[in-house]
């Protein structure tokens, strides 16, 4: 169950979800996700004045945070889907060429430092349609034999899960409750390090499924410069997500 509240800070006003974590018995979690969304874990039976002190302990940090942000996406342009414009896949930049055939391929291809589109005509929505195929199709096949290579080395994974592409708005990866693993297709847009470390992240939920201190252990154990790379990911966001 999750409760909205409001942050007030000087002339800022913002909002904040709360969601109880059995995993926690004593103290609130505050995170601000890379858009600027603030969450706020709290252990069962926390109070809202309880919750609203411990945020407002913390409201400095918060609307920095959030500021940043901000700051990140202030400057980003819709993409346009023409020739020139920058393509990432693993953490490297590739150029968009459109090219107009009367017999196009139906399938956008990766030629060198270029990836080539052709289509009848330059509607920006068939050639998006086109990338955005072209990032799913990559993504499934890359995540599946990452899946698969990094669960054979972990000790408490039997067989690979299963798993799916899902778009999100804030989340690069989740795992279920019944253990399946959920990846964002933008994901395959990262350095092939960071796409490890989320990767790894969501196998780690099917031995802890919650972000208690044995989680990141774990974590820290598998991944120890994890940090770094989830900070290269929040700061490419806005890029992996400008559509």
């Amino acid at each position: 169950m999750t409760k909205p509240f409001v942050l007030i800070y000087g002339d800022a006003r913002l909002p904040y979800t709360v969601q109880e974590d059995p995993a926690r018995s004593s103290r609130i979690g505050i995170h601000v996700e890379p858009d600027g969304t603030v969450m706020v874990d709290a252990p069962p039976g926390f109070s809202d004045q309880a919750i609203q002190q411990a945020v407002q302990k913390r409201a400095r940090w918060i609307t920095t945070q959030v500021a940043e942000a901000a700051g990140r996406f202030a400057h980003v342009r819709p993409r346009e889907y023409v020739s020139g414009e920058q393509i990432l896949y693993l953490g490297r930049r590739y150029i968009l060429k459109v090219v107009v055939a009367t017999r196009p391929s139906k399938f956008a291809k990766l030629r060198g430092n270029r990836l080539e589109v052709e289509t009848r005509t330059s509607a920006r929505d068939e050639i998006q349609g086109r990338v955005r195929a072209w990032y799913r199709a990559r993504a499934r096949d890359y995540f599946a034999q990452r899946i698969d290579e990094i669960s054979a080395k972990l000790s408490w994974i039997e067989a690979p899960p299963p798993f799916r592409l899902l778009e999100m708005n804030r989340q690069w990866g989740s795992c279920s409750p019944s253990g399946h693993v959920i990846l964002n297709p933008h994901l395959v847009k990262a350095p092939r390090d960071c796409v490890d470390y989320v990767v790894i992240h969501e196998l780690a939920h099917l031995k802890h499924h919650n972000h208690s201190p044995d989680f990141f252990k774990l974590l820290d154990q598998q991944v120890p410069r994890w940090e770094q790379h989830k900070r290269t990911l929040d700061n490419m966001v806005e890029l992996a997500f400008s559509e």
